[in-house]
């Protein structure tokens, strides 16, 4: 397995959550009030999803990378 993934998380307005969107770790599915409660259970959760693979790495690198997108309003 390799040693190295990516988690990409973006804000839902409607939930008020922040939330897996996309990522190479199957079935990795989480959402947290904020980005870094996410992150922490994204890292609790990655462990159990791997117990059973085989070749599992002592250690696994993550690029967590998070994005919102909001309107302005500006003066007309």
């Amino acid at each position: 397995m390799r040693r190295y993934a990516v988690v990409r998380a973006a804000w839902d307005e409607e939930a008020k959550v922040w939330f897996v969107e996309e990522t190479d770790i199957p079935g990795l599915a989480a959402e947290a009030e904020t980005v870094e409660a996410l992150r922490a259970r994204v890292k609790a959760i990655i462990p159990d999803l791997l117990d059973d693979s085989a070749d599992v790495p002592a250690e696994l690198e993550i690029d967590f990378i998070a994005y919102s997108h909001e309107r302005v309003p500006t003066a007309a």
